[in-house]
Order: structure tokens, then C-alpha cells, then sequence
């Protein structure tokens, strides 16, 4: 079936899988080390800090990754994304006496460089398949990408949590890294070098967009993934282990049945947001808008003392379906505004914000949580909703962008 497809689609195809194994990883890893340090009696500031490199030197990557790129090819960078994934991985299994916090911090930044390179390749390189003019077609294809990829973070979580109940933190780290291995074997053999490259050679002063929607998507997409890791990353799992003396296997099954729910619903959320550039446009502000109140409502609720496993599942659930709708609109946008030549520049940056966001939330989720508790993560969740929102208000029309 593969010889029968253009050589560009099989090049997709093969990046769209690695990109699935890599996620895979990148789900089980987090989980792992949230659960792990957690068990070893880090706070949740001091597991939040564990991830800050991570998070910091995916700002760069996307910044820099877009650029590179450009220049290189996004094979390359994939291939490069996946290499760095399985030195991180291998750093993880030093003796328990060396596996510091400083330590883990460092290859959780290797891992971050790897991730971001992964994610900029695979959303560049699905702008270069599809004609400019066939929008539907694009949103149905990026809307499909980043809902698979995200159901297969979900089920990382979960692998995860079981990993390390049934063989422990370093043969569950070893596994994945030997898994990972043979993905990027293949990798180096089959993928071919010039896909995305530019025909200009992009130079330092082209990194930070001029372009007002992308400047806009990248804004609201900043604080639209600060929202939601304000409260998810590290507030969330550390109050199920905590305070409703949920198991591993518990938080590790409930966090990824729900990144698997919120994927199923990104890959479908053109039947629900329309499946054109002009009315993703229009609806992104209501949608938006909607998603504002959802962490705001589960605040409410654990404030009022309702039952708290009850209003947890209910209240995530919502602000899941919310979220994903928001996400993939997010991620059309920001392909269907972005140049054809050197599309990896625009979605590096817009990535970029992306990872800023993430960065933030993960540090406050930590510092909130200790300081205030999860209610009060929930209510600089909300806050920084209405950011987003007012921030997709201001997007302009194609037409009147590319004027």
C-alpha cells in the first residue's frame, strides 16, 4: 500500500510515526518521574522543578528548531529529536545515589530539547501536503495528527503509572529507551533529508514573527497551555496521591483515560468548530470563551465541599472536551496563517509560546498548589483563560493579514 502513495506522503507518514513513539515516551516519561520523586518525598514545588529545563529549552528549541528546519530539512531535526530523547532516557538509569535533582533536571532538559524538535517537524511538515486552498482538507489533517497524538500521550500516562508498579522506575526507563532505540534505527534509514527545507536560507532576524495573527495565535496559545498546566502537570496528580490516596496505578489510569478522551475529541473537532478557515475564525472566540469558565466552575464546587473525586472527574471531563476544542482550533490556525516557504519559521514560534506557556504553568503549578492549594490553581487557571480569550479576539481575517 505504501508504494502506491506519492513519496511525500510515505515521508509523512514516517515522520507521523515516529512522532508516535517519541509521544509515547514523552507521556510515560512524565509520568514516571511525577510518581517516582513524589514517592521519594519531593514536594510539589520541588517536583514542579524538575521539569523547569525541560520546559525552559523548549522555548529555545521551538525558536531555534523552526529555524534549523528551514535550513536543514525537518527530517533531520527529527531524527535529531528522537537521538536526544534516548540520551535523556539513558541518563535516567545512573545508580539511585547519582540520580539527583540537578541530574534529572538536566535530562529532563535533554528531553524537552527532543520533544519540541519532534513536535515543530511532525506541524510543519503536514502544511507542505495539502493545497493551499483545500482549508477543510488541512484542518481534518492537523486536527487528525494532534488528537492521535495525544491519545497516544494518554496512554503513555497510563504506561507509565503501570511501569512503575510492575518492574519499578529504571527497568521501566530502560525498556523505553531500547523501544525508542529501534524506532530511530529505522528512522535513520528510511527517512530522506530535504523535506521542509527552504529555498531562501533563513537568517537570525527572521526567528521572531512580524506577522499579526501568528503574533496573536502565539499569545492566546501561551495562555492557553499555561491554563491548563497551572493545575494539570503537577497540582492534579499530587492532590489524587495525596489527598484522595489514589494509588499509582490510580492517577497514572485516571490522567491518561483523560488525555486519551481530550485527543479522541481534538481529532474530531471539525465536525463540531466547522471545517473551514472562516468559521474556525469565528467560533475560536466563543469557544474560547466557554472554556473560561470550566476550571472556575470545579473551583466552585471544591470550595462548596461537594464530593471531591465526583467533581474532579465531572469537572475535568468539561474543561477536557473545552480544551481540545480550543487546542485543535489552536493548531489549524496556526498551519493555515503560516508562509508555505520556511513554515517551520512560523510554527516555531508560535511553538515556542507554546512551550513559554508550559514553562509558567508547570513552575506555578507547583508554587500554587504548596502555597494555596488546587482550588487556587484553578482559579489562575480561569484568569489566564480570559487572557487567551481577549487575545483571539484581536485575530484578523486572512485576506486582510496577507494584505
Amino acid at each position: 500500500m505504501l508504494s502506491r502513495l506519492a513519496p511525500e506522503v510515505k515521508q509523512y507518514l514516517i515522520v507521523t510515526g515516529n512522532y508516535w513513539a517519541f509521544t509515547l515516551t514523552d507521556g510515560a516519561l512524565r509520568m514516571l518521574v511525577v510518581l517516582h520523586f513524589h514517592q521519594l518525598g519531593y514536594s510539589a514545588l520541588e517536583v514542579a522543578m524538575l521539569f523547569v529545563f525541560y520546559e525552559f529549552f523548549g522555548v529555545v528549541t521551538n525558536l531555534f528548531g523552526g529555524w534549523l528546519g528551514a535550513r536543514w530539512g525537518l527530517n533531520r531535526t527529527m531524527n535529531i529529536g528522537l537521538g536526544l530523547q534516548i540520551a535523556a532516557l539513558t541518563m535516567l538509569l545512573v545508580p539511585p545515589a547519582i540520580l539527583t535533582v540537578v541530574w534529572v533536571m538536566l535530562a529532563q532538559a535533554l528531553s524537552g530539547i527532543a520533544k519540541d524538535l519532534n513536535k515543530m517537524s511532525a506541524k510543519s511538515t503536514i502544511k507542505l501536503l495539502v493545497d493551499d486552498s483545500q482549508q477543510g482538507q488541512l484542518y481534518k489533517w492537523v486536527a487528525l495528527l494532534t488528537g492521535s497524538k495525544n491519545t497516544l500521550k494518554g496512554i503513555g500516562f497510563f504506561l507509565g503509572g503501570l511501569l512503575l508498579t510492575l518492574i519499578g522506575f529504571t527497568w521501566a526507563i530502560a525498556s523505553m529507551a531500547i523501544m525508542l532505540t529501534l524506532v530511530w534505527l529505522i528512522s535513520l534509514m528510511v527517512l530522506t533529508k530535504d523535506v521542509g527545507k527552504a529555498s531562501f536560507k533563513p537568517k537570525f532576524r527572521q526567528l521572531l514573527s512580524k506577522s499579526k495573527p501568528i503574533n496573536v495565535l502565539a499569545a492566546a496559545r501561551f495562555m492557553l497551555f499555561g491554563a491548563r498546566d497551572v493545575w494539570f502537570v503537577v497540582a492534579l496528580p499530587v492532590f489524587l496521591a495525596a489527598q484522595l490516596n489514589w494509588s499509582h496505578w490510580q492517577v497514572g489510569s485516571f490522567l491518561a483515560a483523560w488525555v486519551i478522551g481530550y485527543g479522541v475529541v481534538q481529532a474530531v473537532a471539525p465536525r463540531f468548530t466547522g471545517a473551514d478557515l472562516t468559521t474556525a475564525r469565528q467560533h475560536i472566540v466563543v469557544w474560547a470563551g466557554l472554556l473560561c469558565a470550566a476550571p472556575l466552575g470545579l473551583a466552585v464546587a471544591l470550595w462548596q465541599h461537594l464530593p471531591v473525586a465526583e467533581a474532579v472527574i465531572i469537572g475535568l471531563a468539561i474543561f477536557g472536551i473545552l480544551f481540545a476544542l480550543n487546542s485543535s482550533l489552536h493548531s489549524y490556525l496556526i498551519v493555515a496563517y503560516s508562509r508555505h516557504d520556511g513554515v517551520s519559521l512560523d510554527v516555531g514560534f508560535y511553538y515556542m509560546a507554546n512551550a513559554g506557556g508550559r514553562l509558567l504553568g508547570t513552575v506555578l503549578s507547583g508554587w500554587v498548589y504548596q502555597q494555596w492549594g488546587l482550588i487556587a490553581c484553578l482559579v489562575v487557571s480561569s484568569a489566564m483563560l480570559v487572557l487567551a480569550a481577549l487575545a483571539v479576539s484581536w485575530l484578523p481575517k486572512r485576506e486582510q493579514a496577507s494584505s
